[in-house]
Formats: C-alpha cells, sequence, structure tokens
C-alpha cells in the first residue's frame, strides 16, 4: 500500500493557529534614525508640555480652559431647584389651568387628555398632567388628568363638575 499523504494534513488546533495575512502590523521603532521617520524627536515635535517625558494627556483637560467638571454648578440634592443636572428624583408635570378649561371647553362636557391635547394645552405626549387652581371655572366639567391640585379640585367640583385621576403608564 502506498502512502501519498504528505505532511500538509497537520492536525488543526491552538497550537497551528496563526493571524490572517496582513492583519497584524509591526510596532513602531521610536527613536532609531533620521531615516526611520521617527528619528531625533521620535514624533513629539519641538517643545513643549507635550515633549517633555512623564507628560500625558488627562482625560477632561481642556488645555487649560477651565473644564466642563469644574464649570458645573455644584448645587446637589432633589430638593433644590438651582440643582437641575443633579435632580433624579425631580417630576415632571404639564401644568393646566383652570382658566384654560373654561375657555376652551362647553359646560357639561368631558375633558379628555386627548380633548386637552387637542386645544393645544397639553401636547407633550408621556409627561403627566396636572390641573392647577389658576383662573375661575363656572362650568360643570368632568376632567381627567393624572393629578390635580387641592384647590382646582375643590372649584371643579364647587362648580358642580367631577375630577377623573387618570394612571400614568
Amino acid at each position: 500500500m502506498a502512502d501519498n499523504t504528505e505532511n500538509t494534513d497537520e492536525r488543526i488546533g491552538l497550537h497551528s493557529l496563526r493571524p490572517a495575512e496582513g492583519s497584524r502590523k509591526a510596532r513602531k521603532r521610536i527613536g532609531r534614525g533620521e531615516g526611520s521617520g521617527t528619528g531625533k524627536t521620535s514624533g513629539r515635535g519641538q517643545k513643549g508640555a507635550g515633549s517633555r517625558s512623564g507628560s500625558k494627556e488627562r482625560a477632561r483637560f481642556e488645555g487649560g480652559q477651565m473644564p466642563l467638571h469644574m464649570r458645573m454648578r455644584k448645587l446637589r440634592g432633589p430638593n433644590k431647584k438651582q440643582s437641575m443636572p443633579f435632580e433624579p428624583f425631580r417630576t415632571h408635570t404639564q401644568p393646566v389651568n383652570l382658566g384654560d378649561l373654561e375657555r376652551r371647553f362647553d359646560a357639561g362636557g368631558e375633558v379628555t387628555l386627548e380633548d386637552l391635547a387637542k386645544a393645544g394645552i397639553a401636547k407633550r405626549k408621556g409627561v403627566p398632567v396636572k390641573v392647577l387652581a389658576k383662573g375661575d371655572l363656572t362650568k360643570a366639567l368632568t376632567v381627567h388628568a393624572h393629578a390635580f391640585s387641592a384647590t382646582a379640585r375643590e372649584r371643579i367640583e364647587g362648580a358642580g363638575g367631577t375630577c377623573v385621576v387618570v394612571e400614568s403608564k
């Protein structure tokens, strides 16, 4: 029996893995003469902080300009109104005033969230609507909203209307 198989059928395994041809590049050898292209100053330029040993371009360094993290205000905590960027627990609502309901809706009508959006009062989607007591209400309305101020609830019910609290999604 003739053995025609050569040694090209070597088993493939972790010992024989090689990167694809041309996928790996030799490292840049710095400071090895002018002919290499990175001799003399070794690609660091002439003078200045970047050419000195020990120089590192720090993260957040802005070239001497006051860095962003130092420009930002330092007021923290959810109970300070000035500290907006640092308020993870701040709740956002769209205010709807009783005066707007008085002007835009007829007596005995039902005011839903869709009606408020059509009337151009509460247009922001996904933001809860809160009815506030600014203005007067003389009509009996059934008002649907996510929240009501205590005074607004009193005035709506005092005018013969009802308040329906809508659960937010």
